[in-house]
C-alpha cells in the first residue's frame, strides 16, 4: 500500500486528478470505477480543468459507480446518477451508454445487482478504481460485517451512514435505508486502487486502516491483501501522521 501524505484537501484533490488523467492518458479505453460523497468533488473538478488542458477525451472511456441509493428517481438531487452528472458528465465528452451506475429503481434490485456484476466483467474488468472511505470503514456501501468474498448486492444501510449522509437530505429519515453497492470482491477485482482520505472525521478509519487486522467489521482492512493500493491522505485524517507531510506535500 503506497501511502502519499499531502498537507489539505485541495492538494489531496489536485494529486488525485493528476493520478486519474495520467492513468487516462496511458489507456484512453480505460475502464474507471468511480466514487460519489464529498470527497471526490475536488478530484473530479480538477480532473475536468486538466482534461480539458491536456485536450483529453473521454470518448472512449466507460465508468462505473460503486453505488446507487434504493427508492430515488435518477433525476433526484440525491441519487447518485444525478451526482455524476452534475460533478462529472456534464463537462466531459463521455457517451452516455459508456456510464454505468446501478438502478435503484430496478424491478428486480437482486437482478439488477447481478447484471450490474456481469457487465463490469464483459467489459473486461475496472482499470483504476477511485475509492473514499467512511468513518466506520465502509468503502462503497459495504457496511461493517459484509463477507469479503461478496459481489455487487443489496445492503441495509447502517445507522451510522445514514446519520453521516443526513446532511445531504432534510432528516436522516429522508436517507434510504438500502443501496445497490459493489462487492468488496468486486472492488479488489479492480487493477489499480485509489483511495482518498480527508477530514478530520476520517482519522480513526485512517488509523485503523493502517495499524488494525484484516477485520470484516473493518471492510476497508481488506484493501491491504491488494497489490497496488495508493492511498492520498490529508493532514487533517492524518492526525499523528502529519508528520510525514513534507515542504513539498507528500
Amino acid at each position: 500500500m503506497n501511502i502519499i501524505y499531502v498537507r489539505n484537501y485541495e492538494e489531496l484533490s489536485d494529486m488525485a486528478s493528476s493520478f486519474l488523467l495520467e492513468h487516462l492518458q496511458a489507456k484512453p479505453s480505460m475502464n474507471m470505477g468511480l466514487a460519489t460523497g464529498g470527497t471526490p468533488k475536488g478530484t473530479y473538478s480538477k480532473l475536468i480543468n486538466k482534461a480539458k488542458e491536456a485536450q483529453f477525451s473521454f470518448a472512449r472511456v466507460k465508468t462505473f459507480n460503486l453505488d446507487e441509493y434504493v427508492g430515488l428517481s435518477h433525476d433526484n438531487k440525491n441519487s447518485y446518477h444525478e451526482y455524476m452528472r452534475s460533478q462529472l458528465f456534464h463537462a466531459i465528452d463521455i457517451k452516455r451508454e459508456h456510464t454505468f451506475i446501478p438502478n435503484g429503481l430496478a424491478p428486480s434490485l437482486r437482478e439488477e445487482a447481478d447484471q450490474y456484476e456481469q457487465r463490469i466483467a464483459a467489459e473486461g474488468g475496472i482499470d483504476v478504481q477511485l475509492l473514499g472511505i467512511g468513518s466506520n470503514g465502509h468503502i462503497g456501501f459495504n457496511e461493517p460485517g459484509t463477507d469479503f468474498q461478496e459481489t455487487t448486492h443489496i445492503i441495509e444501510l447502517a445507522d451510522e451512514t445514514r446519520a453521516a449522509n443526513a446532511r445531504y437530505f432534510n432528516s436522516k429519515d429522508d436517507v434510504p435505508k438500502q443501496a445497490i453497492t459493489m462487492g468488496l470482491a468486486t472492488i479488489m477485482a479492480a487493477k489499480t486502487i485509489l483511495l482518498l482520505i480527508s477530514g478530520e472525521d476520517k482519522k480513526r478509519a485512517f488509523s485503523t486502516l493502517l495499524e488494525g487486522d484484516r477485520d470484516p467489521n473493518f471492510p476497508a482492512s481488506i484493501l491491504t491483501d491488494h497489490p497496488n493500493v495508493t492511498v492520498i491522505v490529508d493532514a487533517d485524517a492524518a492526525g499523528d501522521y502529519s508528520q510525514h507531510v513534507t515542504a513539498n506535500g507528500a
